[in-house]
């Protein structure tokens, strides 16, 4: 497969991880059974890239889980620079400065029993900060998809700009893949128009454009949007439209 699944890293066997202002080795990393991260996938999250010492876009991550964390209406969030503090704090443990891979997960914390009401929830946010030895997923040299029966989520069910933990979509969609031999699955929307694949952004050239599907069905990803900006910045004709399999 042109996926990258090889085994992980043996240096990810001791890396510190950020839980909640601190910092401990994998094996003692844990939150509650009580945590809404546990009880419904009740979080925000970004994944970040370390290059050359640099964190890829990071401010407008920050931004994004900021603003989800707003749309689910999470009390008492981390500020932006206590959560930038953990970030470094958290590369400086594992002396990462290349190569790595940052899973940011942010919840809405600890419950005071199970069940899915915010009310339960009065002890504020659960910051973790997870950094892997990691490289890409996929390659420069193509990847297999194949077209997934599951459907991206409707806007209407659920608006797709909110970054969040519960990711059972995407997880039916890759499951489809992973069954057919593929690297990953293309999602269409509900109305069958090509919305993006179970983990990515999609983009298509055609007759000398750039096309891409309206993000209403999907994220509107950094990276999508950091494409968008370059095109229009060299005059590359660049269009987000419905775009279907034929």
């Amino acid at each position: 497969m042109a996926a990258n699944l090889s085994s992980p890293d043996p240096r990810n066997k001791d890396i510190q991880v950020f839980v909640n202002g601190t910092i401990v080795p994998r094996a003692d990393a844990r939150v509650s059974v009580f945590d809404s991260v546990v009880q419904g996938g009740d979080a925000v999250w970004e994944g970040l890239r370390v290059y050359r010492g640099r964190i890829a876009a990071l401010d407008a991550h920050l931004e994004r889980l900021q603003n989800s964390a707003k749309a689910l209406a999470f009390v008492d969030v981390p500020d932006t620079a206590s959560i930038r503090q953990a970030i470094f704090d958290t590369l400086r443990a594992n002396g990462m400065r290349d190569g790595a891979h940052i899973r940011l997960t942010l919840s809405r914390g600890e419950k005071t029993t199970s069940g899915m009401n915010p009310r339960f929830n009065q002890s504020g946010c659960t910051l973790i900060v997870l950094a892997e030895w990691k490289p890409p997923v996929y390659s420069d040299d193509g990847i297999r998809v194949v077209t997934a029966a599951t459907r991206r989520n409707s806007p209407q069910c659920l608006d797709s700009k909110i970054h969040h933990n519960n990711l059972l979509n995407n997880i039916l969609a890759s499951i489809e893949a992973n069954v057919a031999g593929a690297d990953c699955a293309i999602m269409l929307d509900i109305n069958g128009f090509v919305s993006e694949t179970n983990d990515t952004n999609l983009f298509l050239v055609h007759r000398g454009a750039l096309l891409t599907p309206h993000a209403d069905s999907c994220l509107p990803g950094l990276t999508r949007a950091m494409i968008l900006q370059i095109c229009a910045a060299e005059g590359i004709r660049a269009t987000e439209k419905n775009l279907s399999l034929t």
